[in-house]
């Protein structure tokens, strides 16, 4: 048996989702900032480094510290928001997917339903008629 490729084993939007973004330099530097910021490598780095400031470079109460932590607050508030809005993007495109693929299964499961009732219509028809030749 072979192995399934990428788009039987996968939602299409993902993988249209996977193919629009391949090329784009700017994502994979945004997609590889945010998942290191939300890794516990960076808090302990953080912790290690902040430890290292106000022990050993900065006297109390740290200015310095405190201004490059809330630059980089900024800009990785900037990053979880961009995380944030390519989600809800990938997110529309998988639900408006998804009610085109139900509205399909639906108008094709009526037409079934369709065909049935009046198979069976024609079929109890024609039973009801034989009694009547005999």
């Amino acid at each position: 048996m072979s192995e399934p490729d990428s788009a039987t084993r996968h939602h299409p939007v993902v993988v249209a989702h996977q193919s629009s973004r391949a090329g784009d330099i700017q994502l994979h530097i945004a997609d590889a900032i945010t998942k290191f910021a939300g890794s516990m490598m960076f808090v302990y780095l953080h912790a290690v480094g902040f430890a290292v400031w106000m022990l050993f470079v900065e006297s109390n109460p740290w200015p310095t510290l405190t201004l490059v932590v809330s630059l980089e607050a900024i800009f990785l508030s900037t990053f979880v928001m961009i995380g944030q809005n390519r989600q809800a993007e990938f997110q529309q495109a998988k639900a408006d997917h998804d009610f085109v693929e139900q509205e399909l299964e639906l108008k094709t499961n009526t037409e079934l339903t369709r065909a049935i009732h009046t198979m069976t219509a024609e079929l109890h028809r024609r039973l009801m008629a034989e009694p009547e030749q005999q």
